[in-house]
């Protein structure tokens, strides 16, 4: 990988824009692919992908991941068994509008578990920076109509997304402790068994209730879009970026998936941006440069 392409921010708007589709998929395939389904065959490919990659560092560096196998399985569990999964049952029951703006205050538990557990905060302007992208995003969810807010219901399914919400921020700054000397491709391999150990019960469970994948073109590109790019590429570069700028920043680019929604809807539906959305983005694109370009980055990779 070059240094221009590994630039952390570079990775995060490339994960960002992974993301965001698999959002929309999670969405749209509820009716073809349970949620647990989904989650599993997603890691099921995403570790295909993977091993090849991770096998010849096993022997070298399997004393390593066995000396901290609890903060691999802690990671695995939550970064890999958790967040989708929870995020996937709640997009059955919850409307993309409500996940979107609640998966939003990612930034906002990631920037407070920090502070409680590792003691960061962030300078004026850098906070300034997380409320501006927010209020963007609340711009574009809400289609400049704020009365939309009012009209939101919590239901169960915004419940699961909250559950997940927090999952992802215990994750992100878990990488604080993952093990270091450990090669990134081993690593998440780890993350990846652990996530599916925890998932095969639940896959289980979910067909024993009688709730199959209904098998078509769209089905099986769906859940092979989810284990390539939201799954392999997207914890590559999530992973990279986050040692390197750390995850009070990295969580921030998480306001991009409302941006590259308009911009998909924009390209693939035909859907012709409002003003609200261009005053939107601009926020979003303003917070985020408040807060990324005040301080140099992190611990390295």
């Amino acid at each position: 990988m070059s240094v221009r392409f590994a630039h952390p921010y570079l990775l995060l708007t490339l994960t960002t824009l992974f993301w965001s589709g698999n959002m929309v998929l999670g969405r749209a395939l509820r009716d073809q692919v349970p949620p647990l389904s989904l989650a599993f065959w997603r890691w099921t490919i995403a570790l295909a992908l993977t091993l090849p990659l991770a096998w010849p560092h096993l022997r070298r560096q399997w004393p390593l991941l066995r000396r901290y196998w609890r903060r691999v399985a802690i990671l695995g569990l939550l970064g890999v068994g958790g967040y989708n999964t929870l995020a996937y049952i709640a997009l059955n029951h919850t409307p993309a509008t409500n996940a979107v703006l609640l998966n939003s205050f990612i930034p906002v538990a990631t920037i407070a578990l920090s502070w409680a557990f590792l003691g960061k905060s962030l300078r004026r302007v850098e906070w300034l920076g997380v409320l501006l992208s927010l209020f963007g995003v609340t711009i574009i969810v809400c289609r400049g109509d704020w009365q939309t807010l009012a009209t939101l219901r919590l239901n169960v399914g915004d419940l699961w997304m909250l559950g997940a919400v927090f999952t992802w921020a215990l994750y992100t700054i878990g990488l604080q402790w993952r093990p270091e000397g450990v090669h990134p491709m081993l690593l998440l391999a780890a993350f990846t068994v652990v996530g599916l150990c925890a998932l095969a019960p639940a896959y289980a469970w979910e067909l024993a209730q009688g709730r199959m994948i209904v098998v078509s073109p769209a089905s099986l590109a769906g859940i092979a879009y989810t284990g390539i790019f939201p799954g392999f590429l997207g914890y590559v570069f999530y992973n990279r970026a986050v040692g390197e700028v750390g995850a009070s920043k990295a969580s921030l680019f998480i306001h991009l998936m409302p941006v590259f929604g308009t911009l998909l809807s924009a390209i693939f539906l035909d859907e012709i941006p409002h003003a609200y959305h261009y005053l939107g983005i601009a926020l979003i694109f303003a917070g985020i440069y408040l807060t990324t370009a005040g301080r140099p980055t992190g611990k390295s990779a």
